[in-house]
This record gives structure tokens, sequence and C-alpha cells, in this order.
């Protein structure tokens, strides 16, 4: 009777171990291997699920006229953090120490980095202020995000300007 119980316990056990989310520093090392092998930056991006910024800047992001010039220019990885109630188990483990080591603890969400293949900060989502701009929207939020793009990519005046007017928010 014992033995089944066990054997059932194990099953559970390695069940939840696969649907254990990847560990932030995993996520960050494959990415920046990913990056040297494709000789681009990295453009790591904290979200939540629960965010609606995030998600915005996700669907501007993955919009057929930007995903192209992201992913000509960048290996973009998310991290998950800040989830709430029965969706915390979609937070990658460590994900919010490593957001903290990159000075983003009081930043907000989406957060984001743009990082060399050698791991270093190339740029931030903090503006001159200190504010994170988080998704930029306002057309001020939006021209601090194109210097950085313009900074860590290869993106040239017409690319920066699709990119300005997917972002740009419409009132």
């Amino acid at each position: 009777m014992k033995i089944p119980k066990i054997l059932m316990l194990f099953a559970l056990f390695l069940i939840q171990m696969n649907f254990a989310q990847e560990k932030a520093d995993v996520i960050l090392n494959k990415t920046l291997t990913q990056a040297k092998a494709e000789n681009k930056n990295v453009l790591l991006i904290f979200h939540a699920s629960w965010c609606g910024w995030c998600k915005l800047m996700e669907k501007n992001m993955n919009l057929p006229a930007t995903k192209p010039l992201f992913d000509k220019n960048y290996v973009t990885a998310y991290v998950d953090v800040q989830e709430r109630g029965e969706k915390k188990s979609l937070e990658n483990p460590g994900g919010q120490e490593l957001m903290n080591k990159y000075k983003g603890q009081t930043a907000g969400l989406p957060f984001w980095l743009m990082i060399n293949p050698e791991g270093e900060v190339l740029a931030d989502s903090f503006d001159d202020k200190g504010e994170n701009i988080g998704s930029p929207a306002s057309k001020e939020e939006v021209a601090f995000f194109l210097a950085k793009l313009e900074k860590t990519s290869h993106l040239n005046k017409a690319e920066l300007q699709t990119v300005q007017q997917i972002f740009v928010k419409k009132n």
C-alpha cells in the first residue's frame, strides 16, 4: 500500500517539475549565448500577466511592421515577475532578484534592458529623470526609446520611424 502512494507522490513531483518556470538566470544565459551566436544584443523584458502596459509593449513589438525589426537586431527574452495570487506560479524563479540587480526593484512594469552578448547593460528603460518609461506611449517616452534603440541596434531612420508610428499612443 505504501509503495503505490510513494510512486504517486513521486509522479506528482515530476509533473510539478515539468510545469515549473525556467529560472531567470537560465533564461538570461541562454539568451546571451544566442545573442553572441547571432551577433545581436539582448532585449530583456521583465513583465507580468496582469500588466496591461506589458501586453501593449509585447503587442507593439510583435506587429507585422515591427517584429522583423526587433528580430533582426535583438534576441528578446521575457522574465515573469510580480505575479499575484494563483498566477504566482508563472513567475520565473530568481526573476525579481535579477530585476533588482539591474536597479528595477521600484521601476514598475514593464522594465527592460538592452544588453550586449557579454552581459553588459547598454541601455535600460529609465529616462533622464530616472523614471521608467516602461511601454513607451507618449511622444517623449517613444523619443527616449528610439534613442536607446538607435544606440543599441542597426535600425535605420526609416525603421526607427516605423517603431515611432506604432508606439506613439494616438489620443
